[in-house]
């Protein structure tokens, strides 16, 4: 490729930015084949670029990096206050630029594992939802932020002068950089949100208990597409993993099927029904008046509870699945039991 002339460009710059990109999307091409992925698309020139330098194609001395094929050091200013640059030792560069044209330079380093965290002896139960973010099986709820529906009207705003532009102008440019930075400013507070929820729910508990939500089905409602979008259900699962396999906890992942808002937490009666605007719901059976998210979320604590017991032995931990699983574990040597039976009542601590 480099030695076509329309390619000579690529002469310019060291060669292991371009082997990075081809292992990119040698691992792009291979999640696609295993039907883990969509099939890989060409990036556009204003998305996100990025370079990837390996410890062979950069040098770090005294707080100064340089480059494979760079004349001076790249300039760059420093975060991390509580780390001293001049001694850090990367394996991994990135140069990256954003749609809004901000370049930032990220440091891979080899670090130690963190210690887990002191066990607190408590375990919640988690349901996810559009009015509220979150709700505990406590009680407690994690009110939604809706980043993108408060900067709504500022988007639009933006994306219509942008399309008054004229196509390879000077203002379509600038244009399109003061939507970008609007899009990165909703980003950021919603990664910042996200970080902060998921960090005081690995703090506080155990075992956290949530639902394996198909994310990618529920997007395609036009009506709550934007909403659940806004939300970032599936990032922060992902975040849920991670802090509990790095703090010593454990994430326990529910079927997605499993009727934790028609059950009732109390007698375990299972209603036939139940409208999205039902909110609040009495039981046919027991008379107990539930709040549909709180009763949600104690239903998918006490299916979690189930799957621990199921580790132990103790009982069989059908219709859940564990975190980083999508198999869902069958039931064995248990009763025969009406639906309507629904799980079982939960009694004291147990």
């Amino acid at each position: 490729m480099k030695k076509d002339p329309v390619l000579e460009f690529l002469n310019e710059v060291s060669s292991v930015p371009l082997q990075q990109a081809l292992r990119h999307q040698h691992k792009a091409f291979s999640a696609f084949f295993a039907r883990r992925a969509r099939y890989p698309r060409f990036k556009s020139r204003r998305s996100r670029q990025s370079a990837h330098y390996t410890r062979s194609a950069f040098s770090m001395r005294g707080g100064e990096l340089l480059l494979a094929k760079t004349a001076a050091p790249l300039r760059f200013v420093w975060t991390w206050l509580d780390a001293d640059v001049a001694t850090l030792d990367p394996t991994m560069v990135v140069v990256s630029r954003e749609p809004d044209d901000r370049w930032y330079v990220t440091f891979a380093v080899d670090t130690d594992a963190p210690a887990p965290l002191e066990k607190t002896g408590h375990t919640i139960g988690m349901d996810l939802g559009v009015k509220d973010f979150a709700v505990t099986s406590d009680g407690e709820r994690i009110a939604n932020p809706r980043h993108l529906e408060r900067k709504a009207r500022s988007l639009a705003r933006y994306q219509r002068r942008m399309a008054r532009c004229r196509k390879g102008s000077a203002n379509r440019a600038k244009a399109r950089a003061k939507a970008a930075r609007a899009h990165r400013k909703v980003r950021n507070a919603r990664q910042d949100f996200l970080h902060r929820a998921s960090t005081r729910l690995v703090r506080s508990a155990d075992v956290i208990v949530i639902e394996d939500l198909a994310v990618r089905n529920m997007v395609r409602n036009r009506h709550l597409a934007r909403v659940i979008s806004d939300c970032g259900w599936g990032e922060f699962r992902r975040q849920l993993e991670y802090k509990c396999d790095r703090a010593g906890r454990e994430l326990v992942v529910i079927d997605r099927w499993y009727p934790s808002s028609k059950t009732c937490s109390a007698c375990g009666y299972l209603l036939a029904g139940l409208s999205l605007s039902t909110r609040h719901w009495t039981c046919p059976r027991c008379r107990t008046r539930h709040d549909r998210d709180i009763n949600a979320a104690k239903n998918i604590l006490a299916a979690g509870r189930a799957v621990a017991r199921a580790i132990q032995g103790d009982a069989c931990g059908a219709d859940v699945r564990h975190s980083g699983s999508s198999r869902v574990q069958s039931a064995v040597k248990q009763e025969p039991r009406s639906a309507r039976t629904g799980i079982p009542v939960l009694q004291g601590e147990e």
